[in-house]
């Protein structure tokens, strides 16, 4: 790759149009012109190929790779087009393709679960994401949250136009998983138990107790209802306020778990949890699960509890 040097104006059809300070390369393909739409011949055909070639997100050095061009200058490629929206960095030595006939720059087309599992990794689709893939829930959530090994700095980032919500799992609690095929990909997403154990652990990730409340009841007369699972999950994550969040909600359904509300009982911590933590509230203490009702659950016309 030859480097041609920095401009501030490029000639097309015979007259100037003036852009910001950037680089020209000579990668083999048309050297840069820029055309009327926005993005040169030459970068188009870049894009293009990297589009191609790559389904999931990459890295400057696989462009490089691909490009036969050396890791520094591929690095500068790479920046100059991500700076310019015709790649999307997923963060920060990590592209996504825009594909070229998007509306506008810097949205790519790359389903979100591929590109979250792939800039987050290790990582699994959890929580209310895993919900709605397993028709636990009707609500629509516009994000999707996701469990991950790692430490973001950003626990809510965009990318690709899809806002992630991001919670750290240490890899050696991320159990009850199984592969889905997204866009020709392999991700990893909880099973439905594992799903229902998550929620109750954190009622956030599941959109809030209410909405955790129906995502059981929902699972509770599924056909692939897993009562053990329930309590082997609930035993890696170790966290008895699920167990009594659980215990209770069981006890409030018309669906038959006395098996499993006793080991709801058998596993309960001690002292007092918020049945939704997220909730600032207060209300009655539930002596025999040891939950403070700070959410009413009851529909209307329902009996006091």
């Amino acid at each position: 790759m030859r480097h041609l040097g920095d401009y501030e104006q490029f000639a097309v059809y015979g007259r100037y149009v003036y852009y910001e300070r950037c680089y020209a390369y000579d990668v083999g393909y048309t050297p840069l012109v820029i055309d009327v739409s926005g993005i040169s011949r030459g970068n188009r055909r870049i894009v293009e190929d990297l589009h191609r070639t790559f389904s999931e997100p990459f890295t400057a050095a696989e462009a490089a790779e691909r490009l036969d061009l050396d890791p520094a200058r591929a690095r500068r490629l790479t920046r100059y087009l991500a700076d310019r929206g015709w790649l999307d960095r997923v963060r920060r030595g990590l592209y996504l393709p825009v594909p070229l006939d998007s509306h506008r720059p810097g949205r790519a087309h790359m389903d979100p679960w591929v590109v979250g599992s792939s800039a987050f990794a290790p990582a699994y689709i959890a929580g209310w994401s895993a919900a709605e893939h397993w028709d636990l829930t009707e609500q629509i959530f516009r994000s999707v949250l996701m469990a991950t090994a790692r430490r973001p700095r950003d626990r809510r980032p965009t990318v690709g136009g899809t806002r992630f919500v991001l919670h750290t799992v240490p890899s050696g609690k991320h159990v009850g998983l199984v592969p889905v095929w997204q866009d020709g990909s392999r991700v990893q997403v909880t099973d439905p138990a594992k799903t229902i154990v998550d929620v109750l652990a954190d009622p956030s990730w599941g959109g809030g107790i209410r909405s955790v409340s129906e995502m059981l009841e929902e699972y509770l007369h599924r056909d692939d209802r897993d009562d053990d699972k329930l309590v082997e999950y609930g035993d890696v994550v170790s966290n008895g306020a699920m167990f009594k969040r659980l215990g209770y909600l069981l006890e409030r359904t018309d669906s038959p778990a006395g098996a499993l509300v006793d080991a709801c009982r058998a596993r309960r911590s001690s002292g007092i949890n918020d049945l939704d933590p997220s909730v600032n509230a207060g209300g009655p203490i539930l002596s025999a699960w040891g939950i403070r009702r700070n959410v009413d659950l009851r529909r209307a016309g329902a009996r006091s509890e």
